[in-house]
This record gives structure tokens, C-alpha cells and sequence, in this order.
């Protein structure tokens, strides 16, 4: 081992449903136009639903209130172009939607939000941005819902 410690990239997603539709947002990438759910990276001092709450405000302009963790997932990918290899630990959130914030901008590189049923997100898995997108909602149709206090986050990281 040359010594560097290994580390996941930790992220927040949130799975916001109404009336049989999932808000998702597409996204410029590397690879192109991607759907996702609105989701992100863990920024320093913030809990995992915090981040979540930030990150679903910054792409869609929607305030978001998580109620309940879905599950905590893992992936690994290869970034084009070097070809990067990248783990990603992925929190994943149920909550309650609230208003669009008028006149915020969305996040860099989110084109729009968009509702789909999820038939439409079973259908369009090759646009998936993250593999992990359609297994966080076919595990909140499946009612996978625990506790916010099952993380446990110390007052150290504020």
C-alpha cells in the first residue's frame, strides 16, 4: 500500500414523491444530459439530512424537510476522461417537499427540474446519472423508512 488512505465519496439524495410522481432533476455531465434525484456532496459541518435539505434547495429551488432515511447505498464508478475510479456512500432521504423558492437560480449545470412516474424512471435507466438513482425508489415504494436519529452525528463536526 503507497499509503493514502482510501475514502468514499459520502452523498445526500432525496426521493421526493406526489401524487405517483418523483421530482428529479436533469444535468449536464461528462457524459451528457443525466437524470437524477436531486443530490450532492456532504459539505463540512453539516449532517447528512442537512446536506440533503441544502443540495435539493440548490437544484431544484424547492425547500426540503427530510422525515426519514431510505437507506445508505454504495457505488463505484469510472469518470471519463482519466477514467477515475470514484466510491460513492450515498444517504438517501424521504421528506416532505415545500414551496419553490421564486427566482432562485438552479444549481450550475441543472438544465430542469422534471416529475416522472416510475415506470418513466424504470424506462430510462441508460440517462440515470447514478445507479444508485433507481434502487432509492424502488426502496421507497417498497415503504424502507428509518428513524433520522438512526445517524448519529457528534457536536464535534460542527
Amino acid at each position: 500500500m503507497n499509503g493514502a488512505r482510501w475514502k468514499p465519496n459520502v452523498t445526500v439524495a432525496a426521493v421526493i414523491e406526489q401524487d405517483g410522481r418523483f421530482l428529479l432533476v436533469e444535468e449536464h455531465t461528462e457524459a451528457g444530459l443525466r437524470l437524477n434525484t436531486p443530490a450532492g456532496h456532504l459539505d463540512p459541518g453539516e449532517s447528512p439530512a442537512e446536506g440533503c435539505a441544502r443540495e435539493t434547495l440548490e437544484e431544484t429551488a424547492h425547500a426540503f424537510t427530510p422525515t426519514a432515511l431510505i437507506g445508505i447505498y454504495m457505488a463505484r464508478s469510472r469518470h471519463a476522461p482519466d477514467g477515475e475510479d470514484v466510491t460513492y456512500m450515498r444517504f438517501a432521504f424521504a421528506g416532505t417537499l415545500g414551496a419553490r423558492e421564486a427566482g432562485r437560480a438552479l444549481d450550475e449545470g441543472i438544465v430542469r427540474t422534471v416529475w416522472m412516474s416510475a415506470d418513466e424512471i424504470r424506462a430510462s435507466v441508460a440517462r440515470h446519472r447514478s445507479p444508485l438513482l433507481l434502487q432509492c425508489v424502488e426502496d421507497y415504494l417498497a415503504g424502507r423508512r428509518h428513524p433520522l436519529d438512526l445517524i448519529h452525528v457528534d457536536a464535534s463536526v460542527r
